[in-house]
């Protein structure tokens, strides 16, 4: 496997960083995880905008124009012949001393780009459906650590993911502060009901692949709204699903114990589904080796 660093294509063995590195001392970076489908980079462009929005309110300076940032994703992919897999994009503060203060940190930040295969959750439950619990760690309030940075400060969810785990559960919903559904440990949250399509607005990550489930939603006119989600509507939606890069998007049939709908993934889900495996042959950069 090769990796991306700072310039250059090394071995995995080879791809260190400092342990000076403020995003391993504090987790003071951004990051973005995408996806290629066929030797295709879906939505290629909307993530490196995601990576530059996040980076520009950290203060970080890639040096790295976003074309350049691209042409790294690309090349990673093909070094490692990869026609379907997961990237993972990181640019991290760079080297300083134990202090927090970021003006401390005197080299460039670290660029790195992994490509390599990954696989969320069984296949199996792309068809029989997942069930998920909430956990009694809620998101970060916004005006603390506003859930549109995709920093590589992700404390908050994985304490949330090892409740779920602890508990038997491969996901987690994580509430806002008043209560009402932010979001999953790693996914967005959507639910069906008598035409419409639900999703939180405020308190989560504008997630990517959550964007392109919208735009299809539209297009065969589905009814959607984005707002204030409570349990109590998601125990009784008719479907229920989570999206995410590395996820895509995974049924949801059970909730806290609650059966949702028919207890099986609904036709809306399904069909949702199948327009975004179509989407991703078509929506995204193309590369070859």
């Amino acid at each position: 496997m090769k990796i991306y660093l700072n310039g250059k294509l090394v071995d995995k063995r080879e791809a260190k960083v400092s342990v000076f590195d403020h995003g391993f001392l504090y987790g003071d970076g951004a990051f973005e995880g995408i996806r290629s489908y066929n030797c295709r980079v879906f939505r290629l462009k909307e993530h490196i905008d995601r990576l530059y929005e996040t980076m520009h309110t950290l203060m970080i300076d890639p040096h790295l124009t976003k074309k350049q940032m691209n042409d790294v994703v690309l090349a990673t992919l093909r070094a490692n012949k990869i026609k379907d897999g997961y990237i993972r994009l990181i640019v991290s503060r760079g080297e300083g001393d134990l202090g927090l203060d970021p003006r401390k940190c005197f080299g460039r930040p670290n660029v790195i780009c992994i490509t390599d295969k990954i696989t969320l959750y069984p296949p199996e439950l792309y068809q029989q459906g997942m069930a998920i619990i909430t956990v009694p760690t809620v998101k970060n309030v916004p005006n603390a650590l506003n859930p549109q940075l995709k920093s590589l400060n992700y404390l908050n969810n994985i304490l949330a993911k090892m409740e779920a785990t602890h508990c038997g559960y491969n996901e987690a919903v994580m509430l806002e502060e008043n209560g009402y559904i932010g979001e999953c440990t790693g996914d967005n949250v959507f639910i069906y009901k008598d035409g419409v399509l639900s999703t939180p607005h405020l308190g989560r990550l504008k997630g990517i692949t959550a964007a392109a489930i919208l735009e299809l939603a539209a297009k065969i006119k589905i009814k959607v709204f984005e707002g204030y989600i409570t349990r109590h509507e998601m125990y009784n939606a008719g479907e229920c699903f989570l999206t995410g890069t590395a996820a895509e998007l995974i049924p949801i049939v059970k909730v806290d114990g609650r059966t949702i709908g028919e207890g099986r993934p609904g036709p809306v889900t399904k069909k949702l589904l199948d327009a975004f495996h179509q989407l991703t042959k078509k929506d995204g950069v193309k590369y070859s080796f």
